[in-house]
């Protein structure tokens, strides 16, 4: 797993946080695959580790320009709702999608996940981008790696 921030390039963009996870999924590309992109499925493992179990809901637009939308609540009582707009979808090797909590809309990032086959299984890589700030960033981290734990025990 590697966390890093983002440059600015030549563009002179502000540098904004982000991050990189990376994780080995004991299943092929096409089952991780659909686990991402099939709404039943996303439902079963999506979310940080806090949530409370039969609270996630999602739909998902699966093409270029669709949307998602995956909603959850943590075992606090919290109510959480993440959406956005798939922007490239490759059968089995990526997704890159825009990211943005309801309660802040204005604070959107974007996400890719690509899918390499490795062995029996695949090499998944997260990209985290655009974060509003650091705090930001940390908290994702959290979340993802609590999400990708409970990816890989959905898939198992």
């Amino acid at each position: 797993m590697a966390v890093k921030s983002g440059a600015a390039g030549d563009s002179g963009l502000i540098a904004r946080p982000s991050l990189t996870l990376t994780r080995r999924v004991k299943a092929d590309p096409a089952k991780v695959y659909a686990a991402w992109t099939d709404p039943q499925k996303i439902a079963r493992w999506f979310g940080p580790a806090s949530v409370k179990a039969g609270t996630e809901r999602a739909s998902i637009d699966a093409r270029v320009g669709g949307t998602y939308r995956v909603s959850f609540d943590m075992e606090s009582g919290e109510h959480h709702e993440v959406g956005g707009v798939y922007r490239e979808m490759v059968s089995n090797q990526r997704l890159v999608f825009s990211w943005a909590w309801h309660t802040t809309p204005e604070r959107e990032s974007l996400v890719t996940v690509s899918l390499k086959p490795d062995g029996d299984g695949t090499l998944l890589t997260l990209t985290h981008e655009q974060f509003f700030d650091e705090a930001a960033r940390d908290g994702h981290q959290r979340g993802w790696n609590g999400a990708l734990d409970k990816l890989q025990n959905f898939i198992a």
